[in-house]
């Protein structure tokens, strides 16, 4: 009997991450909302700091960067356009030759033109690293298909959890998703 087969093998894409002479990197969400915000993730510094791994490697091989920002609506009790904590993490911040583009959904291609500056820099593929792994990570990786672009996500960027509070009387708690089990992710992206 033959092993089973990934999605990935049955419609021929390569196994291997992206790498950044063929990528542009795109940060989503780094936002100090998920480092000292309503939002505290789980393993958040240590999040961070393989991000800065992950940008300070883009860099170094001239990989067009695209820092995706998230902002709620005018007095949002997260992600508040007028606070502080909509801000990139300082550890970060974007370059001034480096894109910010700003969202209001967790699709990063919806409504934002993203699709196209990735293109004109010439690039088919994207390395993501972003704070939200089950939210607008996963939904913007699904949405690159759409115009055609090959995502590699990186793993140890996307911590994707919280301790949520206790649920209401007479709800019930949904476990975790234990998501990295179930979406293909790349621990350190191709150089």
């Amino acid at each position: 009997m033959s092993e089973p087969k990934s999605l990935m093998q049955l419609v021929g894409l390569p196994p291997a991450p992206g790498r950044f002479g063929d990528s542009a990197l795109i940060l989503i969400d780094c936002q100090r909302e998920y480092t000292e915000g309503a939002l505290v993730l789980d393993h958040i510094a240590a999040a961070v700091a393989e991000a800065l791994r992950v940008l300070e490697r883009a860099r170094e091989k001239g990989a067009p960067v695209f820092h995706i920002d998230h902002h709620g609506p005018a007095g949002s009790p997260i992600f508040a356009t007028e606070g502080p904590l909509v801000a990139i993490v300082p550890e970060l911040a974007p370059r001034a030759d480096e894109a910010v583009v700003v969202k209001a959904l967790p699709n990063a291609f919806a409504g934002t033109g993203l699709a196209e500056k990735i293109r004109a820099t010439g690039r088919e593929e994207i390395i993501v690293v972003g704070f939200m792994t089950h939210m607008c990570v996963s939904t913007s990786v699904r949405a690159a298909l759409e115009p055609g672009f090959r995502a590699t996500v990186v793993a140890g960027v996307s911590p994707g959890s919280r301790a949520d509070p206790a649920p209401r009387a007479g709800a019930r708690a949904s476990p975790p998703i234990p998501w990295r089990d179930r979406i293909q992710v790349r621990s350190g992206a191709g150089s």
